[in-house]
């Protein structure tokens, strides 16, 4: 049994744990405010924020960190260790503190410029990016907290913070909400409740940030304020963060740019895009992510040691694992798109806006990304844990330039009602050219790959694929055609029913033809079922 494939089921744990509350709170969000322009402006402002999360925290930052981190702790003990955390931390409060005195001045200097009359959508986005905007420093912040854990070997407390996020974000929903007027699914005209959604994100931040403390105290960390400017290692952050923040700007910046002028073309394509992401990112966050976050400290700790042949099994057994799980994910998302989204969303403001087959058009054509998307986080980290982080960055803003040129091409091309489609397939598209490109790079910086063993399995992955997205289909065909979906039992019928004689086909198929991550997954699943 892998230690991998271990340490990153234990992750999927806890984060099938926190992406089915998240699941659940976009259920909540769809039920309480549907797809219309309200919603529209609530899912604008809170893309603003996570641009620069993305930005500081879970990205450049986190990259650069979490392998000086790891060699602090091989080379210069526990003390020196921690005291680079501290400075980075006073590094990153300062550095969060002026982005968001600047963005508040601004925000507050462009509103009264924007008529609420006559352009309710962009009035009402900015004053929900005046409330949200700080959410960016608390989640910096529990970024950092868990890149730390992570290099300890705590990947399962980490990986709840956002079980807390979560429960949270739900509960303005619930509790807070109602305590704001006018009732949001009655008048949207006066959107007041929404400012609770807004409200109940910082708290958000708040929950994810120290809930992780605990873990960190008890492995010795004492936050002290540690003068950033002049420390050597601090510096020696920002350099490595430096390529990759450019990277990652240059993503979020595009991201912002597409979602900006979906945003502009029409109402209800920002929201229904991103609720057709958050349905990929359940499968993405529970197993791709996962084992990203395991690699990372993984890799790094065997490119220290130069034991760079076990660097690079361990690389490709954590995309063979990558891809045999979320190819069943890609099936099932493409295939059963409509049920899904009929089943989760379908009810309250969502229902009355019809926004059922839009969204699940969405999200047939970003799944068939789902792998990308994971490879390409499995293949940057490899890089990061190479001390490289030049070379995704460059990969990304080339692959940023053809996303943007996709996207701004489909928008125009696909109709009114398929617009949310036209993200989904620039996005593919664009992950698969930055695999490639990954793929490519690194196989020039290590000589070699050795991927045989990956390339092997391709052919009988690809027949259990097409087995398993034929069984879903004709599944879904029998189960309309006979039962229908008139009620909830029935709605949950209609996905779980073929879906489980999907995966069955699916699992037996592989099995069968002896694919690799399936015997090892097997035999790990029935290892644990034997001892109990």
């Amino acid at each position: 049994m892998s230690k991998m494939l271990k340490a990153s089921g234990a992750m999927a744990v806890a984060t099938m744990t926190s992406r089915v509350l998240g699941m659940v709170r976009e259920m909540v969000y769809a039920w309480f405010m549907g797809s219309g322009w309200v919603a529209n402006a609530f899912a604008m402002a809170f893309m603003i924020p996570n641009l620069f999360r993305r930005l500081l925290g879970e990205g450049a930052l986190t990259a650069a960190f979490i392998p000086t981190f790891k060699e602090k702790e091989k080379t210069a003990g526990e003390a020196e260790m921690w005291r680079v955390a501290n400075a980075t931390i006073s590094a990153l409060v300062i550095a969060a503190s002026l982005v968001i005195v600047i963005a508040l001045i601004g925000i507050s200097i462009a509103l009264p410029f924007v008529d609420a009359a006559q352009h309710p959508e962009t009035h009402l986005m900015l004053q929900l990016l005046r409330v949200m905007f700080p959410y960016m420093m608390l989640v910096c912040l529990a970024a950092v907290f868990m890149g730390m854990l992570n290099a300890r070997g705590h990947f399962f407390i980490p990986a709840m913070g956002a079980t807390m996020l979560n429960v949270v974000m739900i509960a303005s929903v619930v509790l807070l909400a109602p305590q704001f007027g006018l009732d949001l699914q009655k008048d949207q005209r006066l959107p007041v409740q929404i400012f609770a959604l807004a409200i109940g994100v910082l708290g958000a931040g708040v929950a994810q940030a120290a809930f992780q403390l605990p873990s960190l105290r008890r492995e010795g960390f004492r936050y002290q304020w540690i003068k950033p400017w002049g420390d050597p290692t601090v510096r020696h952050i920002v350099r490595q963060m430096i390529p990759g923040t450019i990277g990652v700007a240059s993503y979020q910046i595009n991201v912002l740019f597409t979602q900006g002028l979906a945003f502009f073309l029409g109402t209800g394509i920002v929201i229904q895009f991103q609720y057709a992401v958050r349905l990929m990112e359940l499968p993405q966050g529970v197993f791709g992510i996962s084992l990203a976050t395991f690699l990372l400290p993984t890799l790094a700790g065997l490119a220290a040691e130069k034991k760079f042949d076990d660097f690079r099994t361990t690389l490709r057994q954590g995309l063979a694992h990558l891809t045999f799980v979320n190819l069943l994910a890609t099936v099932l998302l493409v295939v059963l798109a409509e049920p899904i989204i009929r089943l989760i969303f379908e009810r309250g403001k969502f229902a009355v806006d019809g926004a059922t087959l839009p969204v699940a058009f969405a999200l047939a054509c970003l799944a068939p990304g789902l792998i990308l998307f994971s490879a390409v986080n499995v293949l940057a980290r490899a890089f990061y844990a190479l001390g490289d982080t030049k070379t995704p960055m460059q990969v990304s803003i080339f692959c940023l330039f053809v996303n943007l040129i996709l996207t701004s091409a489909f928008l125009v091309m696909f109709k009114l009602g398929y617009k949310q489609g036209a993200l989904g397939v620039a996005n593919t598209l664009s992950a698969g050219c930055n695999a490639l490109l990954l793929t490519l790079a690194l196989r020039k910086k290590l000589k070699q790959l050795a991927w045989d063993e990956l390339r092997q399995p391709l052919v009988a992955l690809a027949a259990a694929g097409v087995a398993a997205g034929l069984v879903a289909w004709l599944g879904s065909r029998v189960w309309e055609q006979k039962l229908g979906h008139a009620n909830l039992a029935l709605k949950i019928g209609a996905v779980f029913g073929p879906a489980f004689a999907s995966a069955l086909a699916y699992w037996g198929i592989a099995v069968w033809l002896r694919v690799p991550s399936a015997a090892e997954m097997w035999k790990l699943a029935t290892s644990r079922f034997a001892r109990k």
